[in-house]
């Protein structure tokens, strides 16, 4: 899904910066031995340090053939300095071959084990990313009198599945919203998210109540196998017709409304449980309005973007810096709100995050 999701493995370099400059400063000092070697005289040699030679071409190599043409150069320098330090003794020499030799081979057996592991992780990866898609589907750009935009990233740069989630749906009662965050980890909280997602597709249809579509997705986590899992989410509904939207907050970080140029929080005059914890708390779901007219920007947000932390473990300024972002547009919005907790960062995010921007328009 290009634009919607974070930064996949396949778009990392191989190696890191840092990695390809040992790597370099390793050859260089292989280079500088060898020419020591010359210096010294024939009594002296370095030709065991040759050995990492096929050491270092096989970091990052997805082929045997480069640590083994690399061994080659190898053996073809020790030649030649064999032939020059013909005052060091047989065995010494003859210990440097069989060292550049072997570890020749157990280079280009290390490179043929990580790749196929790779292609192993491929395959995985390549299933992850279809049960995402099935997951957290395409959120289209116009629906009803909205005009929307949807990230999701993921924490680990392997990663293609989390607990993050959302969805958008055209009813007869207008567009509605929802994103959320399974408290659990692994597939579980995969399984959980997709439950959510489905009953919430059902009852977004079915309830003329916002409220009452929090309910059916209480009673339906409820009724899973006792585990820890539950959700934090925020439920939304915009009218098709002009007036106020409806929002239903379940224990998560409240939207932000961006009406002209000013942003705040849209906080419920009564707090809601997460879904699956209605029971032990005993409070109603309750759907707050929201004045929300042409030109307002409404964004949902998981915990990934709030409590993304400086290095001096500062919180991100979320309601600060999305007043003060320029873009009216939500895809732009988003990308630079996205860049710009980055660059606060200094790093990716340490949890995964999706982001729900929408505007009347």
């Amino acid at each position: 899904m290009p634009g919607v999701f974070g930064k996949r493995s396949g778009d990392q370099p191989w190696l890191p910066r840092w990695a390809r400059k040992l790597k370099i400063t390793g050859y260089a000092l292989v280079l500088m031995s060898v020419a020591a070697d010359f210096a010294v005289g024939t009594n002296v040699t370095f030709s065991p340090v040759l050995a990492a030679l096929p050491v270092l071409a096989s970091a990052g190599a997805r082929r045997a053939t480069v640590p083994a043409a690399a061994g080659a150069v190898a053996c073809g320098l020790f030649a030649a300095l064999a032939i020059y330090d013909v005052g060091v003794p047989a065995v010494v020499l003859a210990t440097a071959a069989a060292t550049i030799v072997a570890t020749t081979f157990f280079s280009c057996a290390g490179v043929v084990v990580v790749a196929s592991q790779e292609r192993e992780l491929a395959k995985v990866h390549t299933v992850a990313e279809a049960a995402q898609r099935a997951l957290l589907r395409l959120v289209p750009r116009r629906l009803g009198p909205l005009v929307m935009a949807v990230r999701y990233v993921a924490a680990e740069a392997e990663a293609h599945i989390g607990g993050d989630l959302y969805e958008a749906i055209p009813t007869s009662y207008g567009v509605r919203l929802i994103i959320g965050d399974v408290r659990g980890k692994g597939l579980a909280a995969v399984e959980t998210a997709a439950d959510v997602l489905g009953v919430f597709r059902e009852a977004a249809r079915a309830e003329p109540e916002l409220a009452e579509v929090a309910k059916r997705l209480d009673a339906a986590l409820v009724r899973r196998p006792a585990r820890e899992e539950f959700v934090t989410a925020v439920l939304v509904s915009v009218p098709d017709a002009p007036g106020p939207a409806a929002v239903v907050n379940c224990g998560h970080p409240p939207p932000l409304l961006r009406h002209a140029g000013s942003c705040r929080e849209v906080i419920p005059s009564v707090a809601a449980p997460p879904l699956g914890l209605q029971g032990l708390v005993g409070r109603d779901y309750r759907a707050c309005p929201v004045p929300f007219v042409s030109g307002d920007l409404l964004l949902l947000y998981t915990d990934g973007v709030a409590e993304a932390r400086d290095a001096a473990n500062r919180f991100y300024p979320l309601t600060a810096r999305l007043s003060a972002l320029p873009a009216t547009d939500p895809e732009d919005l988003l990308d630079d709100l996205l860049s710009d907790v980055r660059a606060y960062v200094g790093s990716e995010l340490t949890d995964d995050a999706a982001l729900l921007a929408v505007r009347r328009v």
